[in-house]
Parts: C-alpha cells; structure tokens; sequence
C-alpha cells in the first residue's frame, strides 16, 4: 500500500535527479522525453500488461491489506465487450486498482475471460518512467480515443473500467456517505452505445471507509475552495488523514474491508453514432441508475451497516 500511495512521487524524485545531472544520464532522459511527449501511444491502445505484474507479489499484499473481496451477482460472457463503472471514487479509488488493475482478487476466477483496462487521467501518462509502470499493470488513458479502441479494436472479453465519479467525488468521501456524482455525466453512456458494449455498475463498500476526510460541506467556505482548486489543477485536494507508518495518523489508508459488487449486466445495442440521439443516451443513463440503485439496496444491510445516510446522485 506504501509502495502504491508513493510511486508517482518517486518516478518524480527520480526525474529531479536526472535533470540535474550531466553527460549520457542527461542525454538519455532528454531523448526520453522526447519520446515520450512526441510518440508514447500506449496509453491510447490497452497498455502493456503483463501477467507476472499484475500478480506480483506486493500487490497480493495490497488486496490483502484491506482485503479487497470481490462479490459476483451474474455471469458475465467472455464472447462479449464490457463498460464497468466503478463507484464511489474514494480519496484514490483502492478497490478499482485491487479489482481491476491487477489478478490478485478472485476476479480472474470469477469472470474468466473478461480482461479489464482500469482508465485513468491521461495527465498520469505524461509522468516519466509512471507511465511504464501503469502500462504493465494494463492502466490506460481515460480519453474517448482509448476507451473505442479497447472495446473496438482488442477483440471479445477487452473491457474498460471508469471511475466515474472523478475527482469531484472524491471530495464526498467520507465515511458512511454514498454520495456519487453520476447524475449528469453521461459520456460513458454514448462510448458504450458506439462500441455496442454492456454497461455494468460495480460498487466498492467499503471505499469511503478507509480515510477520514476533513469536513467539507457542499457550500462550505472549504468546498468552495476545493472546488476553485479541482479547475485549476484538474484534481481535487481532500484533506484526509489515514494510517500512520510510525505514528498514529498518516497517508496509509486504514486496513477495513472493501467489498466490490460487480451488478448485471445492461445490454447496449451497438449504434452508428448519427442515430445516437439524446433520449437513447437518457434511456441507458436511467438503466444504470437503476442498477446501482439495485446493488446497494440488496448489499446496505450486510456491508453498509455504518451508513450515515441513504444512496444518492448529484
């Protein structure tokens, strides 16, 4: 988990070393760069990813720190392509990368067949020697350009994986609160209806739980801040605190059980995107609503028995 929270910070600390330093170390870095900004298209055509990764022993330690359980409700065939949705987004979404970004969950067991793209920014993709590393665990950009070729190009079984509630969501995080910002974004809708792909809402209970987050209601002098700064930097910065390595508070998050409810699958027809109107998008928009709604109704009482409040969309 340390090794996750700190690998982009060390990709960046090692990038400040090179640049400061001379002869063929700086050279090469200067070339890679080049590469990197001018030709690097990985992110845009499913990642790199490799088995022995993504079942690495660290990352069984990962899921098993929490644990990440990973719960099944129906079938899923490999003949077809699929788009999860992964929510709540959490501080950094821990369930979706366990689930989803490598094979130490059952999910390989469960779903056999299905091979998932957890999506991510593509800002992460620009982050010298990062963007390798989340390119061996199967990471991809979340642009439409990607999202189309996974489910288009890479054959039966290839699926993608969004978070969907973004940065935004993060700033809800907050123990025993289900509040998924969903309501109004509806892109991922119009990618599944051009890729004919399944839509398949996934809950993580358990994801609001492991970091508590300093308390900022929406309209809040705080969150009006938080909101100002999501623009800018196009992140959000919640104030969170977790587990200490040493001490008693830190960045760890807290070892509490995340359980990933993986619902039905909704059935996409695949359409040319001129006959792709409004109301077609509105109709799968509700479909998938309706099966979040469903997932936690039938999981609140056994793995939101802390909830503070009810399900809701903004």
């Amino acid at each position: 988990v340390l090794w996750f929270v700190s690998c982009s910070f060390l990709s960046l600390g090692l990038c400040f070393i090179l640049i400061r330093s001379t002869g063929w170390p700086l050279y090469l870095f200067l070339i890679y760069l080049a590469y990197m900004f001018l030709f690097q298209e990985f992110q845009f055509t499913g990642g790199m990813p490799m088995t022995f990764i993504r079942t690495a022993f660290i990352w069984r330690w990962f899921c098993e720190y929490f644990p990440i359980e990973v719960v099944k409700t129906a079938d899923l065939d490999p003949k077809e392509n699929y788009l999860f949705g992964y929510h709540p987004h959490g501080i950094i979404g821990m369930g979706a990368f366990g689930t989803f970004a490598t094979e130490c969950t059952t999910f390989p067991k469960l779903f056999p067949g299905i091979k998932p793209r957890l999506l991510t920014l593509d800002v992460n993709f620009r982050i010298p020697f990062y963007s390798f590393y989340l390119a061996l665990l199967g990471l991809c950009s979340a642009g439409k350009r990607s999202c189309l070729h996974i489910l288009t190009k890479l054959g039966p079984g290839n699926s993608i994986v969004l978070v969907l509630g973004g940065a935004k969501e993060s700033l809800d995080a907050h123990p025993g609160i289900f509040d998924l910002t969903i309501k109004h974004r509806k892109g991922f809708v119009k990618v599944a209806l051009r890729a004919g792909a399944h839509l398949v809402p996934c809950f993580g209970f358990g994801e609001n739980e492991i970091y508590d987050q300093v308390e900022n209601p929406r309209g809040s002098s705080l969150r009006k801040w938080q909101n100002w700064a999501q623009k800018i930097l196009g992140f959000a910065l919640p104030l969170v605190k977790g587990e200490g390595f040493f001490i008693k508070y830190g960045l760890l998050p807290y070892p509490k059980p995340i359980r990933v409810v993986i619902g039905r699958p909704i059935p996409v027809p695949k359409t040319d995107e001129e006959k792709i109107t409004q109301a077609l998008i509105d109709e799968y928009h509700e479909k998938y609503l309706k099966g979040l709604v469903e997932i936690y109704n039938n999981n609140k009482m056994v793995y939101a028995l802390h909830r503070r409040k009810s399900l809701e969309f903004f």
